[in-house]
C-alpha cells in the first residue's frame, strides 16, 4: 500500500542538531546547515537546538542551550497563533532585532542613512482588529490564522488590543452566530471615542428580517455601528475619533493607524518636519491623519482615492475650526499621480501609500522641484525603492525615523525626511 501523503511527509523530516546564529526578518532563528539558511520558528541566537528539518525549516524538538534574553511568552496562544513572532525574546533584543530590519533593508537597497533609535508607539494597544470567523462541526471559532497556514486558531482575549477591545472574540463571535450561514467571515472591530465600530465580512446580502436580526444584536452589544460589507445595519452613536484639533468619523472598515499613540507618534513627526510649510500636498491622505494636522499651520490640499475616506476628511475640515484652507481630490495615484507641474505648486509633500509603495508617484517626484518631500511607510523594503528614486532625482536622505506600533511583529513603521538642494532645482529650471 502506498503511505499517505502525510506519512511521506514526515518521513521526509530529518533531525539535527543546530546551533541559531542570527534573528531573521520574520523573527525565525538563522541557524547554518550543510552552507545554507535553516529557518527555526522561536529560536534566538546563541541557542543550540534539535530540530525537525522539513525543507528550509526546523521545528525545536529540544532545546539544548537557553539564551540568556529568552524570557517567558506572556501570551498563552503564542506559538499557535500567527500574529506575533518574537515574544520570546528580551525587549533589548527585540529593540535591536527590529532597528536591524530596517538597517539592512537601506543597506541592500544602497540607501546610506543612519536611522534614529526606535521609538515605542505600542500605547494602550491596538484599536482597531480583524478576527476570522469560521463554523466547524456546527459551532462558530473565532481567532486568527496559524503562521503560515489557513488553520484558524481560536482565541478567547489578544492582550495586544486596547482595554475597549478586551472582549473583541465574544463580540465576534456573537455577531457571527447571530448573521449564520456557513460562510467564512472577517470581523473588524475598531475602538473609538463613540464605542466600538463592527464591519463584517463574506457574508454577501441578507434579509430584512436578517438585518433586524443583526441590528438587535449589535444594540444589546452596545456597539456604535454596525455595517455589514460597508452596508449600514445599525448606528446607535456616531464612532468618532479625535484626530488633532478635529473629530472624524471614519467610514465603516475605513484605514486608521493601529494605534492611537502610534497615530500620534507619525503625526509628530510629520508637522514638525513641515514646519516650514506653507502649502503642502498630503498624498495618499486617507481620512486626513496629517492633513488635519498640517491645516492648523498651512494651507493643505488632500489626495486620496477612496471616496469614503475623502468624505471623511471633507467633514472633518469643514467642521473643524481656526483651520487653513484644506483641499480635497479624489485620484488615484497608482494609475494618475501628480506630475511635476503639479507639484512645484507645493513647497512640501508629504505621501503615506499602501504597503505597496509610491512608485509612480515617485517617479514623477524625482522630476520636481519640491524643497521637502516627507514620506511615511509601513514597509521597508517599499520605502528603500522608493528612496532610491529620490535620491536618484536629486534629493538627499536627510533623516529617518522608525516607529513601532505593531508590537512583537516583524512590521515597523517609518518616518523619513528628504530635501532638494537650491542648485539642483536651479538647473532643472535651466535645462529642463
Amino acid at each position: 500500500l502506498c503511505p499517505s501523503a502525510k506519512g511521506i511527509r514526515v518521513m521526509m523530516k530529518l533531525a539535527s542538531r543546530v546551533t541559531i546564529e542570527r534573528l531573521g526578518a520574520q523573527g525565525d532563528g538563522i541557524a547554518m546547515l550543510e552552507g545554507r539558511d535553516l529557518f527555526i520558528p522561536h529560536g534566538l541566537p546563541g541557542e543550540r537546538v534539535d530540530i525537525l528539518q522539513d525543507g528550509a525549516t526546523g521545528e525545536i524538538t529540544n532545546l539544548l542551550d537557553t539564551s540568556p534574553e529568552r524570557r517567558t511568552p506572556p501570551c498563552a496562544f503564542f506559538g499557535q497563533c500567527g500574529g506575533c513572532v518574537l515574544q520570546q525574546a528580551s525587549p533589548s533584543l527585540y529593540r535591536d532585532w527590529k532597528s536591524k530590519i530596517l538597517r539592512d533593508t537601506l543597506q541592500q537597497a544602497g540607501v546610506s542613512c543612519v536611522p534614529e533609535p526606535l521609538q515605542d508607539a505600542h500605547g494602550d494597544g491596538r484599536r482597531r482588529v480583524t478576527l476570522h470567523a469560521r463554523r466547524e462541526s456546527g459551532v462558530w471559532q473565532v481567532g486568527f490564522m496559524a503562521r503560515r497556514s489557513h488553520r484558524l486558531v481560536a482565541i478567547s482575549a489578544c492582550l495586544l488590543l486596547v482595554p475597549a477591545l478586551s472582549t473583541a472574540p465574544q463580540i465576534a463571535k456573537t455577531l457571527a452566530e447571530a448573521l449564520g450561514g456557513d460562510k467564512p467571515l472577517d470581523i473588524q472591530l475598531t475602538a473609538t471615542d463613540g464605542g466600538v465600530d463592527a464591519d463584517l465580512r463574506g457574508h454577501g446580502p441578507i434579509s430584512d428580517s436578517k438585518r433586524r436580526v443583526l441590528a438587535s444584536t449589535a444594540q444589546h452589544l452596545g456597539l456604535a455601528r454596525l455595517t455589514l460589507h460597508h452596508d449600514l445595519i445599525l448606528e446607535h452613536t456616531a464612532p468618532q475619533i479625535i484626530m488633532g484639533p478635529a473629530i472624524v468619523i471614519p467610514p465603516a472598515g475605513g484605514f486608521l493607524q493601529a494605534t492611537q499613540a502610534g497615530e500620534e507618534a507619525l503625526s509628530r513627526l510629520v508637522t514638525e518636519a513641515a514646519t516650514r510649510g506653507k502649502n503642502i500636498a498630503d498624498l495618499f491622505a486617507g481620512v486626513g491623519t496629517f492633513s488635519l494636522r498640517l491645516a492648523q499651520s498651512a494651507k493643505v490640499h488632500a489626495v486620496e482615492s477612496d471616496a469614503r475616506a475623502l468624505h471623511a476628511l471633507e467633514r472633518a475640515a469643514r467642521t473643524t475650526p481656526h483651520l487653513k484652507p484644506v483641499s480635497c481630490e479624489q485620484r488615484d495615484l497608482f494609475k494618475r499621480p501628480l506630475q511635476p507641474t503639479e507639484l512645484n505648486r507645493f513647497d512640501t509633500v508629504v505621501f503615506d501609500p499602501p504597503r505597496a509603495g509610491a512608485q509612480a508617484q515617485v517617479e514623477q517626484l524625482a522630476k520636481s522641484e519640491v524643497k521637502t518631500v516627507i514620506a511615511v511607510s509601513c514597509n521597508a523594503a517599499s520605502f528603500a525603492r522608493d528612496a532610491k528614486l529620490l535620491i536618484e532625482g536629486g534629493y538627499t536622505l536627510q533623516k529617518i525615523w522608525p516607529v513601532d506600533q505593531f508590537l512583537y511583529s516583524a512590521h515597523i513603521e517609518l518616518v523619513a525626511v528628504f530635501g532638494k538642494a537650491k542648485s539642483i532645482q536651479k538647473t532643472r529650471r535651466l535645462f529642463g
